[in-house]
């Protein structure tokens, strides 16, 4: 399923547990011809993420409405700065009121602490990834707040690179086995990293031949010493516990890449309003 399958398929499972058989207070309230104009604006400052899909939802309510940005997905707001105006049926507008806002205050919140990790990389040479740790159904908005908050997206999902876990390597008898039978039944074109907790584990991996090796809950002095032995053999990825204190001592260790699964899995929303006035 691609990008837009995806979101399409997430905005029809929102808007049937929200709004099912139908909005009953609204629609014995709202005259049908009613017409209105929707504010959105900032009350903290962040990073925006999340535009692109919300248009999405109003468009399944209503075929013509009126969308000015005053910002795009990806650019800085202050708190007080206008977001977004949409002048559509004041039905429309009440219809998507809760879930726009769940998905752009979410993925705005994912962008803004994305943006916070970028900042402390910066002239580092490392790069932020993000991880599988996401909610449920919603890893392609999850990850697109990655990207605009300044991040790179790892894989997707399990069918898109191969990741030799623990549990992998401990049923196939260790990394060189394990690296061997992938390598068997996939193809080359398929990068391939394998997570590493010792030196021993890395000095594996190396002869194995992994595209990428996982440093995953090294302290940092292994770390350095990890990244010293791969010397360039395999592009290197730190993991585990990388909160932003600890996060230019690991990028002085060499790492290409830092991964932080806290950018999804322990979400703050940014605060963002939206209010209605009828035209």
């Amino acid at each position: 399923m691609n990008k837009e399958s995806l979101i399409e398929a997430l905005i029809d499972l929102a808007i049937e547990e929200d709004i099912e058989s139908g909005d009953i207070s609204t629609d014995a309230i709202i005259p049908v011809k009613s017409k209105a104009t929707a504010l959105m604006t900032a009350k903290a400052d962040g990073v925006i993420s999340g535009l692109e899909v919300i248009r999405k939802v109003y468009e399944r309510f209503e075929d013509d409405f009126g969308w000015k940005e005053f910002v795009h997905d990806g650019d800085k707001v202050k708190k007080g700065d206008r977001i977004l105006e949409i002048k559509a049926g004041y039905r429309t507008l009440l219809y998507g009121e809760r879930l726009s806002l769940n998905i752009l205050q979410r993925m705005s919140g994912i962008a803004t602490a994305t943006a916070k990790y970028v900042a402390e990389l910066e002239g580092t040479g490392t790069v932020l990834l993000d991880t599988r740790k996401t909610a449920p159904g919603m890893r392609i908005l999850d990850k697109m707040a990655v990207k605009d908050g300044g991040g790179k997206n790892h894989r997707m999902g399990l069918y898109d690179m191969i990741m030799l876990k623990d549990n992998h390597i401990k049923i196939a008898g260790g990394i060189p086995a394990a690296v061997a039978a992938v390598r068997k039944n996939l193809p080359l074109s398929i990068k391939l990293e394998v997570e590493t907790t010792t030196l021993e584990e890395v000095r594996q991996a190396i002869e194995a031949g992994a595209d990428i090796i996982m440093l995953d809950n090294m302290d940092t002095a292994t770390m350095a010493e990890a990244v010293k032995l791969i010397g360039g053999k395999a592009k290197t990825e730190a993991s585990g516990n990388m909160s932003i204190p600890r996060l230019k001592e690991v990028a002085a260790t060499g790492v290409d890449y830092i991964s932080v699964g806290a950018l999804t899995h322990s979400v703050t929303a940014l605060d963002i309003s939206m209010n209605i006035t009828q035209d």
